[in-house]
């Protein structure tokens, strides 16, 4: 069986090579680097399956690098997940919306950081999803990038997951998702990860969209779809 490959890109040796050690033992073929050059340099030539990104980096910070391995075709489908000491909101907005797929303050313990690796490679890749940042339905433009919804022109104040959640089924009209998917690709584990979560992020949507609720279409017994 192929082994995953999870590229570190860790200023902090320490930190770096705990991290190795663990996710080594748990069969996965790691590699390092420690500063933001080296790590795109890595990711270009390796293409890793994910990259555990710390925000704090010389020579190029985790962001700058999020955004330039999300606007290369080579690098924009690999699985990212950020660290950074600074938890601070901003940040994990502008993260995810770069295109990150999780996002883990410090300190964090390794069992529960390689959890999320595992939960994070479990979702497999989704090109459509990462070709298609600015979805434009009617009046409704949904820009991840710009982490914005507006809808005739005006903005519509979302949050991180609302706004995942919303692009994510906006960018595979017509298919339905269980809410047990939904969760998994959408719901980081800062949150309380239960179904029932996702009905209420729904809720919430339609009530900020008003007149374009019915754009999310509830299948009774199976979960949601953005209408076609």
């Amino acid at each position: 069986m192929k082994k995953e490959r999870i590229l570190i890109i860790e200023d902090e040796e320490d930190i770096l090579e705990v991290l190795r050690y663990n996710l080594e033992r748990e069969g996965f073929k790691v590699l390092a680097a420690r500063d933001g050059l080296e790590g795109l340099r890595l990711a270009r030539s390796k293409v890793p399956d994910l990259i555990l990104l710390d925000l704090m980096l010389p020579g190029l910070d985790g962001l700058d690098l999020c955004r330039k391995l999300k606007e290369d075709p080579v690098t924009r489908s690999i699985r990212i997940i950020m660290s950074t000491a600074k938890a601070e909101t901003s940040d994990q907005i502008l993260g995810l919306g770069l295109g990150a797929d999780d996002y883990v303050p410090k300190p964090f313990s390794t069992k529960a950081l390689i959890a999320r690796v595992r939960a994070v490679l479990r979702r497999g890749p989704l090109k459509e999803e990462a070709d298609r940042r600015r979805i434009v339905r009617n009046d409704l433009v949904i820009d991840l990038s710009r982490h914005e919804v507006t809808i005739a022109g005006k903005p519509v104040p979302f949050t991180a997951t609302e706004l995942r959640l919303l692009h994510f089924l906006a960018s595979h009209p017509g298919r339905v998702f269980r809410r047990s998917e939904l969760v998994s690709r959408i719901i980081s584990e800062n949150a309380v990860v239960i179904e029932r979560n996702i009905d209420v992020h729904v809720r919430s949507i339609r009530k900020k969209i008003g007149k374009l609720r019915d754009l999310l279409e509830t299948v009774r017994g199976v979960g949601y779809r953005f209408k076609e």
